[in-house]
This record gives structure tokens, C-alpha cells and sequence, in this order.
């Protein structure tokens, strides 16, 4: 009677693998998990930058222009580091946006060869675009980030990633145009109290120059900044790894074949205790 009767290990892994093929077969477009790490790759005592704000979205959120007058969004991101603006308003142009904010480790400033990671959890048809801004510190409106909404078309329509990473250099660091540069009033900047801020009244445009005016002041990282930055020297890197997440209905198959895998199990125990009884 054995020869006709598989191993128990034997039935749990073919009841196993059939289950995980029928689970392959209907998920379709699942929910995506990009992990985001960032790293400051400027030499020691170089520039360091505001925790990064990010956005998932469907690429109709503009922040700002070259050339045109900087708003709140992208103003209370330049001139102090912050989300206040830039999150809401990203929320009103696009409501089913996935935002956050890329943590340095340890939290505060990502100072020269700093690092962070934060994972997001994303809908591909709702979340294709991403979009990015951080202030440089110390300075009074300098920035990172895309003016073109659409510039990082980063997840195809099955959630495939089609960017690994963006690389920012200096000479694509934008000044907001918002705030007169002065040292004493900077964020980020050892004896510089920045609510004392002046209006600039400018537009927004590419300016790495005026870094070099910081140089020999002490940083709130607590080090003496020598920024010594060229235009193509890279300032930031951000890369994207994606791994995907199972839909409910693949959890629930899982589940049920898992279930099938002990029932079989317990009918051929059964089946041996009856044997051995019967002998």
C-alpha cells in the first residue's frame, strides 16, 4: 500500500509550488516597494543638505521654473530645509501622491559622505513620477530638485523601475532667488539666525558661486566648511532598488495552499496509523 502513497514532504512541496504558479498567474500590477537611499559624495568639509522631500506622483506637481518667481512650495524647502509648503501643496495638485522624506542616518544634516534609506510603498498607475527637493546648508536659498515634473519617469504601467539612480552636480544646484544672500542670515550656520531674512525678489536660477562666501564658517554639523566645488563635481546621488508586493488575492492562494499542504499531511498520517493498527 506505501509505493502508492507519496511522501509527506513530497505532496506539501508539489501542493506548494502549484499554489505559488496560480498566484503568479493572477497578479497583475501589483503594489511596488522602492527602497530610496541617498548619499553625499562631496569631499570632507564640503556642503551638506536638508533631509530630501520626495514625491511619487502623477508628474502634474510643478514646484518651480527656471526663470520664474519662486513660490511658497519651494521657498520653505530653499530657505529652511522644510516640507511646510512643498508637502500640501503637492497634495492639492495631486491627491493620490505617495510623499515623504529620505532621513539621513543619523538624523539631521547629510553631511559629507553621509547616507540615508527610506522605503515607499507604491501604486505604479498612480505613482510614475518622482519628484525631489532638498536646501543646501549651510546657504540662504540654495537647492536641489526637478523643475520638470515629468524629468524622472521612474515606474513603467507593471511597476518595472526604468531609473536605477539620479546624480545632482554643482552646476545644477538652483538658488531660489528668494532670499538677499547674507552669511548672518543663513540656516545652518554657526551664529547665522536665519528669521532675519531678507527678501531677493529674484527668479529662480542655477548659482553654486556664492557657496565659496561660506567658506571658513563653522557649519551647524559642527565643522569648518571648505566647499571647494567645480560645476560638474557631483554634490548628490539618489538610488532606487524596487522589490515587489504580493496583492491580497495572491496572500489569500498562498494561504489556501498552505492549508491544502496540512490537510494532505494529516490524511497520510491517518492513513499510517490506520496501517499500523490494521498489521
Amino acid at each position: 500500500m506505501s509505493k502508492f502513497i507519496s511522501s509527506p514532504r513530497a505532496i506539501a512541496v508539489a501542493a506548494l509550488l502549484s499554489t505559488l504558479a496560480l498566484s503568479a498567474q493572477v497578479a497583475q500590477a501589483a503594489p511596488v516597494q522602492i527602497k530610496v537611499t541617498v548619499e553625499n559624495p562631496v569631499a570632507a568639509n564640503g556642503i551638506a543638505f536638508a533631509p530630501l522631500r520626495v514625491g511619487f506622483g502623477n508628474g502634474s506637481f510643478d514646484a518651480f521654473n527656471l526663470g520664474g518667481v519662486a513660490t511658497a512650495p519651494i521657498i520653505s524647502v530653499a530657505e529652511g530645509g522644510s516640507g511646510a509648503d512643498w508637502f500640501p501643496a503637492f497634495a492639492a495638485a495631486d491627491p493620490t501622491a505617495t510623499l515623504g522624506t529620505v532621513v539621513p542616518s543619523p538624523p539631521g544634516p547629510l553631511v559629507p559622505g553621509g547616507m540615508g534609506m527610506t522605503t515607499f510603498t507604491l501604486d505604479p498607475a498612480l505613482s510614475r513620477f518622482f519628484t525631489f527637493a532638498s536646501m543646501l546648508v549651510p546657504s540662504n536659498d540654495l537647492f536641489i530638485g526637478n523643475d520638470d515634473p515629468m524629468e524622472y519617469d521612474l515606474l513603467d504601467a507593471a511597476g518595472n523601475l526604468q531609473i536605477t539612480s539620479i546624480t545632482v552636480r554643482a552646476n545644477e544646484i538652483w538658488d531660489a532667488g528668494s532670499e538677499v544672500f547674507d552669511p548672518t542670515a543663513a540656516a545652518f550656520v554657526a551664529g547665522g539666525t536665519n528669521s532675519l531674512r531678507t527678501a531677493q525678489n529674484s527668479v529662480v536660477a542655477f548659482n553654486f558661486a556664492e557657496l565659496a562666501a561660506f567658506n571658513g564658517m563653522t557649519t551647524g554639523a559642527a565643522y569648518v566648511l571648505n566647499s571647494q566645488l567645480r560645476g560638474t563635481d557631483e554634490v548628490y546621488r539618489i538610488s532606487f532598488s524596487v522589490v515587489a508586493v504580493p496583492e491580497p488575492e495572491s496572500y489569500a492562494l498562498m494561504l489556501a495552499g498552505l492549508v491544502g499542504v496540512a490537510a494532505v499531511a494529516r490524511r497520510r498520517r491517518n492513513v499510517r496509523s490506520n496501517t499500523r493498527s490494521t498489521v
